[in-house]
């Protein structure tokens, strides 16, 4: 068993991808018109087969108080591997990207929080 899909629920689908691909370096895997909404799947360009991000709507009842719950108790939605926090934090504060934990040791793990435009906050983590 692997993971295939999972989802980070955004509040404007278009403003994600440009965020997603634009600023962090993903690639549109799926977008495929839905209605209103789109099947928008992202993924990483090291790993193109491997699991999708889907960029959710998050009109759901269910989810606006998910979300404002998670952000106010400063809880990542979804958790990246890089190969160094530090180096990409540098590169994302360059790109404008605002974060809410700069990068510190945490046990075998160095992480670091930011914001991903759209309600979510994201983690970065380097295994030591």
């Amino acid at each position: 068993m692997r993971i295939y899909i999972t989802s980070v629920f955004v509040d404007d689908q278009q403003k994600a991808l440009d965020f997603y691909t634009g600023v962090l370096g993903f690639t549109t895997k799926h977008d495929i018109p839905l209605g209103e909404a789109r099947w928008l799947t992202v993924v990483s360009p090291e790993d193109p087969e491997g699991a999708e991000l889907l960029l959710e709507p998050d009109g759901h009842p269910a989810v606006k108080p998910y979300k404002t719950g998670l952000l106010a108790d400063g809880i990542p939605a979804a958790s990246f591997q890089v190969a160094d926090v530090r180096a990409e934090y540098d590169r994302l504060v360059d790109r404008g990207v605002t974060f809410t934990q700069e990068p510190i040791a945490a046990g075998p793990v160095t992480t670091a929080v930011f914001a991903d435009t759209c309600g979510n906050l994201i983690q970065i983590v380097t295994p030591a």
